[in-house]
């Protein structure tokens, strides 16, 4: 029996591999790492341990390790013009909760955006099993948000946290960035407001740190955030993990809360692999990110000129490589969202402003969010956003069975095998490698 279900994991592996060499990969949060990456992260680092900082470690056998850390803080130094990097942390939300420990106490209060205005869970509530509330014991408030603007609400934001200072709940820490994000927030234009209030501002930049890296975002460094926080496996197209970036004079308490306070041994080959993807950013990151933000407002615009509503209207769509769909017109998020896979196209179920007063859940939203990353690690552009487009129309709209969009599908990816935007793209970008 062992043997046979030995044997069945690798032949899932293996079909997975093969199925999204045949899909449509369209989840924001997602992106394909290049061969480089992928030859990092199955190094023997991944068998090691390194407690500590370079050069300070618990465990010996660390002398090649060590360089290729001081390599990596070097690259993401580099690639965000930040003074100081932890790239330590193993995920964005293990990120986040070294800074909640680092500049807060259990207790504090916190201001974020909630779910449907586009809130990350790990900025969220104990009430709804949040991290920042559930494991670090912070109490949460809100930023206004506009849902026309999709946005921060500048003026409300500062008009509610001024009566919450008013009755003696004054927050400890701003916390900006989502899971929904569209579009740059206005750190800049509440900056001044917070800090003269002694608020700690975090920005949590998981989502958009490529098109950051890139340039085509905002700089959050540069706009007010003492301290951002990312993963670095979406529009950053590395290994899953996450990193902390500040300034030198946090440098020792960020330290102390991500080593021992928040991980033990950390995922050493996945940082020899960012570094691999921090110097491909660097050469490759600028062309990278224009052409993701280009794709995702192709497609955005592609979908709303078929009659589907797209959110952010005013504003052209999107600034990222997210775009918000509202399909409650033709059924939820989650109908679709199964819909979609069946014809190969994997997009998730996404909460929409408005979602839960009009008695939707998270299982059946109004929205499915759709991002360009992945694919335009695959070299696809603005005309091939206009077919994807087709395809989602065909299911959405004309009500076709999944199965013909499929086999249409199918053959329109077959032209897209390689990883752009990378030092080596030998390797197709969905080759299962097998050493056994």
């Amino acid at each position: 029996m062992s043997r046979e279900n030995y044997d069945k994991v690798f032949g899932l592996l293996e079909k997975h591999h093969q199925w999204f060499s045949e899909s449509i990969p369209l989840i924001a949060s997602e992106n394909i790492p290049s061969p480089a990456v992928r030859e990092a992260f199955i190094s023997d680092f991944g068998n090691r341990y390194a407690e500590g900082w370079p050069g300070e470690r618990v465990y010996a056998g660390c002398t090649y390790i060590d360089e290729v850390e001081l390599l990596t803080i070097d690259l993401a130094k580099k690639l965000f013009n930040a003074e100081f990097a932890d790239v330590r942390p193993i995920s964005g939300v293990c990120a986040n909760l070294s800074v909640y420990s680092a500049f807060t106490n259990p207790g504090d209060r916190m201001v974020a955006l909630p779910i449907p205005s586009g809130g990350h869970i790990s900025h969220g509530k104990k009430d709804f099993s949040g991290t920042a509330g559930l494991v670090h014991g912070l109490n949460i408030d809100y930023f206004a948000f506009d849902r026309e603007e999709m946005n921060i609400d500048v003026d409300k934001s500062k008009e509610r946290i001024t009566k919450m200072i008013d009755d003696g709940n004054k927050p400890r820490m701003a916390m900006f960035g989502g899971s929904l994000f569209l579009f740059p927030h206005p750190m800049k234009e509440l900056k001044d407001f917070l800090l003269s209030h002694d608020i700690f501002i975090c920005y949590d930049s998981a989502h958009v740190s490529g098109l950051i890296a890139g340039k085509q975002f905002q700089d959050p460094l540069r706009e007010g955030a003492e301290t951002m926080t990312l993963s670095t496996h979406k529009t950053l197209p590395g290994p899953q993990g996450g990193m902390v970036l500040s300034f030198d004079k946090y440098a020792d308490d960020i330290k102390k809360s991500v080593f021992p306070g928040n991980t033990s041994n950390h995922h050493l080959h996945s940082v020899a692999a960012k570094a691999i993807a921090f110097a491909e950013m660097l050469e490759f990151g600028e062309e990278y990110a224009v052409q993701t933000v280009k794709n995702a407002r192709a497609l955005a615009e592609s979908l709303s000129s078929k009659g589907i509503k797209i959110l952010g209207e005013k504003n052209g769509f999107t600034a990222s490589h997210q775009i918000a769909v509202d399909v409650s017109k033709y059924g939820d998020g989650g109908h679709f969202e199964a819909e979609l896979e069946k014809a190969n196209l994997i997009a998730n179920r996404q909460l929409l402003p408005g979602d839960i007063k009009a008695g939707r859940d998270y299982k059946h939203p109004g929205g499915i969010r759709l991002g360009s990353s992945e694919v335009t690690r695959l070299g696809m552009k603005e005309s091939e956003m206009q077919e994807i487009a087709e395809f989602i129309s065909r299911l959405i709209i004309n009500k076709e069975s999944p199965d013909a969009i499929k086999k249409d599908l199918m053959e329109f990816r077959k032209q897209f095998n390689k990883v752009h935007y990378a030092f080596e793209t030998v390797t197709d970008a969905y080759k299962y490698i097998k050493i056994r």
